[in-house]
């Protein structure tokens, strides 16, 4: 059974952040000597992101770095306490998450009062009420709406949700369902040199995606970024990997670490179970005409392309939604479906992202 994809829509907070903008900042704040400004300069460089968007304007770091421009203050410079992340989150997160959604339901045509289920996704924040329960109240959909949160799954986030979307469209086939992931990754910005956590700095930006799915009305417009079905998901944790990509909870933000292995071991583990999953839906790599993959990084990129043996303008709008808004967690993906949706691309389409597991993530849309 096939699920519809009706509508999809993407929002950023207001806030324009340029590269070079990020990379002062990142030298001024957590850059001790010349030695780490170089090879600050050098991983913003090759970041592959041009632009982001964030729901603080960068100059707000200056209420949490030292008042004396030391090399011993900057490098004890913690930040914010994640309480005071959190409480951030708590004002941002679910504002933005409204405005993707809302401009996803009025896509598609169908009534708010007629969403029978939503489903978000997020890993950058907590809180309770929480988004789930925010989007019924500002949507002003059914108070009988049943929700489910998948939180704290990485970057694959947003497949993760499809994959109960999925369900819960097989389980009730009259189900329209909202989905939306949003995430606030800037809050988690590392303000002292650390060389694992400064790539995060480099890549991670906010936005927020939303796809409504699932039974159409018969007075609902066509949509016009045209129609995709969501058809299966696949998931693949890669043996003894549990270090290669961890996300922590710490007293100042939560820490990402990501192995420089990582690229390889998508190069060399990724194409056989892909390839093999793929072929249990009677399909082959070559049989692929859209990739949708998440842009944890240009080497990510590489390792999939080396990986299933396709060619770099096949995965350029990943590259290109990388560029413009940066590394957005879970809500990456649907930007990328979105502007595969408007240039009227041709399916099958393959969604793919990875995780803290290490973990592949899959949906096939048809």
């Amino acid at each position: 059974m096939y699920i519809p994809i009706i509508s999809v829509a993407t929002a950023t907070p207001p806030h324009e952040f340029s590269q070079s903008d990020a990379l002062a900042m990142a030298q001024r704040v957590c850059c001790v000597d010349e030695r780490q400004s170089r090879l600050a300069r050098a991983l913003y460089s090759k970041s592959g992101v041009q632009n982001r968007f964030t729901s603080l304007p960068h100059t707000d770091v200056d209420r949490w770095v030292p008042a004396v421009g030391s090399a011993t203050a900057v490098a004890k410079n913690v930040g914010p306490s994640t309480e005071e992340r959190m409480a951030l989150y708590e004002q941002h997160a679910l504002p933005l998450a409204v405005r993707a959604a809302r401009a996803a339901v009025s896509r598609s045509g169908i009534s708010a009062d007629a969403i029978t289920h939503v489903v978000t996704a997020s890993c950058t924040g907590f809180t309770a009420p929480g988004v789930d329960s925010g989007l019924i109240n500002e949507l002003q959909l059914r108070p009988t709406t049943q929700r489910i949160n998948v939180g704290y799954m990485g970057c694959h986030g947003a497949i993760n949700a499809l994959r109960v979307a999925r369900g819960l469209g097989h389980a009730e086939p009259g189900a329209r369902i909202l989905l939306c992931a949003v995430e606030l990754c800037s809050l988690h910005y590392c303000f002292h040199w650390n060389s694992e956590r400064m790539l995060g700095n480099a890549l991670f930006a906010d936005g927020a995606g939303a796809v409504v799915l699932g039974a159409e009305l018969e007075t609902s417009p066509r949509p016009s970024l045209g129609r995709w079905r969501l058809a299966s998901t696949g998931s693949f944790l890669f043996p003894d990997t549990a270090t290669i990509m961890k996300w922590s909870i710490e007293n100042h933000g939560f820490a990402m670490s990501i192995s420089s292995r990582l690229p390889e071991l998508i190069q060399t583990s990724l194409g056989e179970w892909l390839t093999s999953w793929l072929a249990e839906n009677n399909l082959g790599v070559r049989d692929i005409k859209s990739w949708a993959v998440h842009p944890g990084g240009p080497k990510i990129l590489e390792a999939v392309e080396a990986a299933m043996g396709i060619e770099p303008q096949k995965l350029q709008v990943s590259r290109d939604v990388l560029c413009r808004f940066g590394n957005m967690s879970s809500a990456t993906v649907l930007f990328i479906l979105e502007s595969l949706l408007a240039q009227n691309a041709s399916a099958p389409c393959v969604m793919l992202g990875f995780g803290p597991g290490l973990v592949a993530e899959a949906a096939l849309l048809l």
